[in-house]
């Protein structure tokens, strides 16, 4: 999670450590849903444009990848090798998050892809594969302070805003078993987005949160 329960208590989220868990989660959603970022290691899929230079830009910050699968060719298409691409992580300043295919390889077991045969390149190219499927984990290695507090605050704001009906219920709005399980948040929290949001709701935490906004890439793949 990205704050503690703890953290969430003194930023005034009130009930049981599940109802205050849940009302964590779903402001990391919208936090997510307005950053696009991560901000704790993520094991997830992107599907991405391959550029003519064969670049491919993440939508997310690389900390590993484990494979890579050219999208639109056949169904059995191999992944690439892991000398067949580098990748670049944000994480080293002045770099970009991306995958950069390696023109020019070959593997003369892979049919199609041997040296006599344009080596990956030309596979790629008689694919005509305009985009990869990438796996590995994405995110920030550890959650950032500023991060955490905004997190906090944004659960209690959350909680507030669900105005519950019920005084007896420190919760507000939710419905959760003792491990926070089927939770059911009244307030107004959206899906996983296609697109960064506008606001988290709270501009407070906006304010905390603009020096991690994803600017790179708008397309989201994956949740």
């Amino acid at each position: 999670m990205y704050c503690s329960v703890q953290q969430a208590r003194d930023a005034g989220a009130a009930g049981t450590d599940a109802e205050v868990t849940a009302w964590i989660t779903a402001a990391m959603e919208r936090i997510t849903s307005y950053t696009l970022q991560l901000f704790e290691p993520t094991v997830m899929v992107v599907v991405a444009d391959v550029g003519a230079d064969g670049l491919v830009l993440l939508p997310r910050r690389v900390r590993q990848v484990t494979a890579v699968t050219p999208v639109g060719g056949p169904s059995d298409a191999p992944s690439l090798p892991v000398g067949a691409y580098v990748v670049t992580s944000s994480d080293v300043l002045g770099q970009v998050d991306a995958v950069r295919l390696a023109w020019g390889g070959y593997d003369d077991l892979v049919a199609g892809a041997e040296s006599w045969n344009g080596g990956w390149q030309g596979l790629l190219d008689r694919w005509s594969a305009e985009q990869v499927r990438v796996e590995g984990t994405f995110g920030y290695a550890e959650v950032p302070p500023l991060v955490a507090q905004a997190t906090a605050l944004l659960a209690a704001h959350l909680q507030g805003a669900a105005s519950p009906t019920d005084p007896d219920a420190p919760g507000g709005g939710l419905d959760v078993d003792d491990e926070g399980n089927n939770v059911r948040i009244e307030a107004d929290t959206p899906s996983s987005p296609v697109a960064a949001s506008s606001s988290t709701g709270s501009t407070q935490v906006d304010a905390l949160l603009v020096g991690y906004l994803n600017h790179g890439v708008s397309l989201i793949g994956g949740v």
